[in-house]
């Protein structure tokens, strides 16, 4: 599969959701009548769709509705929510500052310390609403935002960092024993982030719920460019799929794969469930969305980082409703509306009557499929030549 890229080294070849596209089979269902929902942890969730624990993405306001839809949605503890009680005037200063500034600011406003407070505040915010309480925080954190959360009525925890690996090497901190800590948690644990077989089966091990793949696809984050890390979704998705059906039949153990970024329009959605993924994590997409507290933007988990920022803010503007961009009716013509409906059609066109279904399509390598016969769309910036 590897191909040389020069003596003595060879590099393998890997996908992107541009690149690939999905052929339909030998029948086709009703899109009214396919099944679209997300078993984790013995509870089934209507919309396979998770909001990013991005701080343009999700607030207390945004996680309620994003429940009471069916979905889930992620707030970031590191975050906004939890270093200031009323935090809408600093995303407000956020909002207006200009592209010149912004990172700044942002790396300025992230070293406010993080109050535990507001930690059980915020959860409790949600659970009060009966709403479904998911919450993330970095490893470093873990062992402390954990107890507080849990506590508070947390449903399911999430550790997150840009690599996260069984093995981190330091010699300046303790490091987290993720084995021992998802034993010890008495909600389900997703971990995060990984893009390859290895360090996917390995983490498998640890006892956690549910995986985030991907590493540096979002459209806030820089940390492709910044760093020279990553892998393509489509790949980073097979593989890590490949890796949950192996331990799956090993053990009897279902780990969730979790597609985390790179997808802003539901045909990336679609493609990611046919690359074998359970679920999605979307962030810029929501962040279009009136519920959003980004006021229109929207920025990386990593863009506060106080000397290497990996993200910047970018501006996705406002367009609709959640309910607009889950459910529709859409008002825009990109694909980033009805993003439910686009799975739906997709899944129906394809023949897939579940999501379990969809992992079995046929997948082709298509480079001309966002290209081909579309010029007056290029030339003329709409649909798809946006």
């Amino acid at each position: 599969m590897a191909e040389w890229i020069g003596i003595n080294r060879r590099a393998r070849r890997c996908y992107g959701f541009d690149e690939v596209a999905l052929v339909p089979g030998a029948q086709t269902v009703n899109p009214n009548e396919v099944d679209t929902s997300f078993e984790f942890n013995g509870k089934r969730f209507k919309i396979p769709i998770l909001a990013a624990a991005m701080d343009g993405v999700v607030n207390v306001k945004f996680a309620i509705e994003m429940s009471r839809l069916g979905g889930i949605a992620v707030l970031n503890l590191d975050g906004i929510q939890t270093r200031y009680e009323d935090p809408d005037g600093v995303l407000e200063e956020i909002a207006k500052a200009t592209p010149q500034k912004a990172t700044e600011l942002i790396q300025a406003v992230y070293t406010t310390p993080i109050k535990e407070k507001l930690v059980t505040k915020r959860v409790a915010e949600i659970k009060k609403a009966k709403a479904m309480a998911v919450v993330s925080c970095i490893p470093a954190n873990a062992e402390k935002f954990s107890k507080l959360a849990v506590s508070a009525g947390a449903d399911i925890f999430i550790i997150q960092s840009t690599v996260t690996t069984i093995k981190h090497v330091s010699t300046q901190y303790k490091t987290l024993n993720l084995i021992k800590f998802c034993k010890s948690m008495k909600i389900p644990v997703i971990l995060g982030n990984c893009v390859t077989y290895e360090t996917t089966l390995e983490l498998m091990q640890t006892g956690a719920s549910g995986l985030l793949i991907g590493v540096g696809p979002g459209a806030a984050c820089t940390t492709r460019g910044v760093l020279g890390i990553g892998v393509p979704q489509v790949t980073a998705t097979v593989d890590a799929s490949g890796a949950r059906d192996f331990h799956y039949k090993r053990t009897g153990k279902y780990v969730s794969i979790i597609t985390d970024g790179g997808m802003n329009r539901g045909g990336d959605i679609c493609k990611a469930f046919a690359c074998g993924a359970d679920a999605v994590m979307i962030g810029s997409s929501f962040a279009r969305a009136q519920e959003a507290p980004g006021r229109g933007f929207h920025w990386g988990m990593a863009t506060s980082h106080v000397n290497l920022p990996r993200g910047t803010r970018i501006q996705v503007g406002t367009t609709g409703l959640l309910k607009e961009i889950l459910l529709g009716p859409a008002k825009v013509d990109d694909g980033s509306q009805n993003l439910l409906g686009a799975l739906r059609t997709s899944m129906g066109s394809l023949g897939a009557s579940n999501l379990k279904e969809m992992h079995d399509v046929e997948i082709i390598i298509a480079p001309s499929i966002q290209t081909e016969g579309k010029i007056f769309q290029v030339g003329q910036r709409v649909g798809m030549g946006k």
